[in-house]
């Protein structure tokens, strides 16, 4: 876990894959097409606490969903890109808007699709139930499962390492 906090305490950016990340991977289909997910209200809070740190936030995501868009504007997070079979291109374009290097960015995956982006990370990390061989390409895995508080988890860990987690949890009790 040294380590770990080491790189949280320079990462500026943190990006989070959405079906396995902050869902549990299940899509919902109404007999319209249209498509539903559930998002943990937890995750959202500690992505929120995370961008009122001075961390930013972004998204990456194999899948297009309009309930994807609605809930990351909910959120505040700008920097979302969907249908992005090839996460590298989403990465690339992060970086070169943000100018943030890849030593200071954290990537939290839960399948193959991700392992693009994890192995060129500073900080790559996998939720509890992602695939066995994205988990040995992590530095660290959490004990939540996708969408159910992993995120969250995740963002208070990065905190942690900050050195920002005790404040921003004190400012709800002043």
């Amino acid at each position: 876990m040294d380590e770990f906090y080491k790189k949280a305490a320079t990462t500026r950016l943190v990006i989070f894959d959405i079906d396995g990340v902050l869902t549990d991977g299940s899509l919902f289909l109404g007999d319209d097409g249209q498509q539903y997910k559930a998002f943990n209200s937890k995750d959202g809070h500690g992505l929120k606490m995370l961008q009122q740190s001075g961390t930013q936030v972004a998204i990456i995501t194999a899948k297009q969903s309009n309930v994807v868009k609605i809930r990351m504007d909910e959120l505040g997070i700008e920097h979302v890109y969907q249908g992005q079979s090839n996460k590298l291109n989403a990465l690339e374009d992060i970086v070169t808007q943000l100018n943030i290097p890849l030593e200071a960015i954290a990537y939290v995956g839960d399948d193959v699709i991700d392992l693009p982006v994890m192995i060129r990370v500073g900080l790559p990390i996998a939720v509890a139930d992602a695939h066995p061989f994205v988990k040995r390409h992590a530095l660290w895995s959490t004990t939540k499962n996708g969408g159910q508080g992993a995120a969250r988890e995740v963002c208070e860990a990065i905190l942690q390492g900050q050195g920002k987690l005790n404040d921003i949890l004190q400012h709800y009790i002043l």
